[in-house]
């Protein structure tokens, strides 16, 4: 071992060596999170020049082999050579790390981007990237590979008066080692996104993988919202019953930043939906936009209550959540210098777009609010049932706290608890019944593993009004044990006793529908406990398969019938179908299962927040008519081998 520490032992990182070097620090992650990021980076330059009124029409196609292409019309990148590095302005965007058009040369008044990183990461993360430029009568093409040029730029004439730019790009597998597949349903839900965040933009997307389609045909999507967020929030509450059929909508610029709301409440809602993006990015965890949004219709909405003799003099206001739930909401602004915040930036900093928000959204709610009296009515209505139904939950939740669940452990459907007292080590199963939750407390490892079996089916909290959710002994025993806070104050990670919450349910119909519930409580209650990755579903095996004393575990349908293929002629086997976690030993949950080494757990994500909204309230809500209408279109896709019979 060598103790010299001099200046042969400083690395200095050449071009864009740094970003192949460090992926993580650039792209976050090189699973399939980041490899997504990578088209996100290249689409949101386009969406730029169309923020900027250059571009009307953005085209992605997922090739056959595996690469990506990206086209616009826009104004095409520069080809020119670059001053200061005497290459193209096109290579230089491609090969320096931070050069571009978004740094203050008036390129762009606003701009989204992956928080800056540039196309460049595209390319050092690449295989091969080749860039089509259309501009000034002329087609530019350049190839790269790894990061770097492959040869000079190659301009050929008689390009018309087309411009724009095309960027075909496919993952490099040496930095994206789990996979370089791209999913279609990821990308469209961000794409369906971006074009209802900028009205008018025409997106087009193709997948060309015929064969992963396994169909003659490519499978195309159109994204044109003329709307805007407007037809963004009418998506969200399709299948609801809103209280007033048009949608509150807000557009304005102060002091360079530009503001966009749309709100709905609904009648069939007890929670709220809010959905805010700065330049196009979603801020997951708020910021001064949310913050102003919520400060403004806090006072608005109590200014109203009290003109319309809603309140009395001596009645306290109506709190922030009252006047939210049932309202679906979608915030935009573009900040010219935008400042995230977190470590994941996903919180906006800005502190004048709190005050700019209040104001403009202020003026033009009070203006509907005032020529839309029963409207006003309405929502305060709904506000005040839901501050006199949360005056009952309190004291449901004070009986709730003296009566702790953690006070007997050994009765059935309660806690048998871990011995650590660590969060981040600790995790907790949330099994169905005294039978599975036999199996897994003697099979699990005490040291870290808790149970927590539940009795029935919990209540859902889709059509389910506070005062009842706290009186209900399941739902108890779930907020205390996992140590939740109250539904609609601010997530507290520190106060979580389990950084890993397993859903573990039967596999069968009845466990599928608990899991639904599980995770319907979860996303509606506390939905910050999915959306920073805490709760997880457990993958039981479905049967089991033996042969002499050999045996495997097998998680599919598919899986099984590979494994009888895989036998030898003689076609002696047997088959165990596990239809409950019950019928299973203790070491057999804790071998396929429980044990961190041989499981497999499924991390809840949530990538496309109105598709999630949407569905939960079809499958979850008070609405008859549009669960039908979804059994029907995608019913008759199931086949025998899905049901469980």
């Amino acid at each position: 071992m060598t103790t010299d520490y001099g200046a042969d032992q400083i690395q200095v990182l050449e071009g864009l060596e740094p970003v192949r070097k460090r992926p993580g620090m650039y792209i976050g992650t090189t699973g399939p999170r980041g490899l997504h990021h990578l088209v996100y980076e290249v689409v949101d330059n386009s969406v730029d020049e169309a923020l900027a009124g250059h571009c009307s029409h953005i085209t992605i196609d997922l090739n056959a082999d595996g690469s990506v292409t990206v086209t616009d019309d826009g104004r095409g990148i520069p080809t020119d050579v670059h001053s200061r590095t005497g290459k193209s302005a096109l290579e230089t965007v491609m090969t320096v790390l931070h050069a571009g058009g978004k740094y203050g040369g008036g390129g762009y008044k606003v701009s989204g981007g992956l928080h800056g990183v540039g196309v460049s990461v595209v390319n050092a993360l690449s295989e091969w990237v080749q860039v089509t430029v259309w501009r000034n009568k002329k087609e530019h093409v350049q190839r790269y590979a790894r990061g770097e040029a492959q040869g000079e730029l190659d301009v050929k004439s008689g390009a018309g008066s087309r411009t724009g730019t095309s960027v075909s790009f496919k993952p490099d597998a040496q930095i994206f080692t789990e996979t370089i597949e791209f999913d279609y349903t990821t990308l469209a839900g961000r794409l369906r996104e971006l074009a209802y965040l900028n009205a008018g933009v025409d997106i087009t997307f193709t997948d060309n993988r015929l064969d992963l389609l396994k169909s003659d045909e490519p499978k195309v999507n159109r994204y044109f919202y003329e709307g805007g967020i407007r037809e963004y929030v009418e998506y969200i509450n399709k299948d609801k019953q809103p209280i007033h059929p048009d949608i509150i909508y807000v557009s304005g610029e102060k002091n360079g930043v530009q503001v966009e709301a749309a709100l709905q409440w609904c009648v069939d809602a007890y929670s709220e939906n809010l959905m805010c993006f700065a330049n196009n990015i979603r801020t997951v965890d708020g910021g001064t936009h949310l913050e102003g949004l919520k400060a403004v219709l806090t006072r608005t909405m109590n200014n109203f209550a009290r003109k319309r003799n809603k309140r009395k003099d001596n009645e306290s206001n109506l709190a922030g959540e009252n006047i939210r739930e049932g309202l679906t909401a979608v915030i935009s602004v573009k900040v010219p210098e935008p400042e995230f915040e977190g470590q994941t930036k996903t919180k906006l900093g800005n502190t004048e777009v709190r005050g700019i928000v209040d104001s403009l959204i202020g003026e033009i709610l009070s203006e509907y609010l005032d020529f839309n009296p029963s409207v006003v009515d309405s929502i305060l209505e709904k506000a005040i049932q839901s501050f006199n139904a949360a005056e009952a939950a309190r004291r449901a939740r004070d009986l709730v706290r003296r009566k702790s669940v953690l006070e007997s452990s050994t009765l059935p459907g309660k806690l048998a608890d871990c011995s650590s007292r660590d969060p981040a080590e600790s995790e907790i199963f949330i099994v169905e019944g005294d039978s599975a939750g036999g199996s897994a407390k003697q099979g699990r490892d005490r040291r870290f593993q808790a149970i927590l079996p539940l009795r029935g089916k919990i209540l859902n909290i889709e059509k389910t009004d506070d005062s009842k959710i706290y009186k209900n002994n399941e739902v108890q025993s779930l907020i205390t044990a996992l140590g939740l806070g109250i539904k609609g104050e601010e997530f507290d990670a520190s106060q979580l006793r389990y950084h890993r919450i397993c859903l573990m349910t039967d596999a069968d119909v009845d466990g599928a529908h608990i899991r639904t519930l599980l995770l319907t409580f979860f996303y509606r209650y506390q939905r910050a406990l999915i959306d920073q990755g805490y709760v997880y579903i457990a993958c039981p095996p479905l049967y089991k398969l033996e042969r002499g004393r050999k045996h495997t575990y097998c998680y599919s349908e598919q899986e099984l019938q590979r494994g009888i293929g895989e036998l030898p002629d003689n076609a002696k086997y047997n088959v165990q179908r596990f239809k409950g976690l019950g019928e299973m030993m203790p070491v057999q949950l804790w071998d396929t299962t429980m044990n961190p080494e041989s499981r497999t757990l499924k991390k809840v994500e949530i990538e496309d927040a109105a598709e999630a909204e949407r569905i939960f309230t079809v499958l979850m809500g008070d609405r008859v008519a549009p669960r039908r209408e979804f059994i029907e279109t995608y019913g008759p896709k199931l086949t025998m081998a899905d049901l469980d019979i």
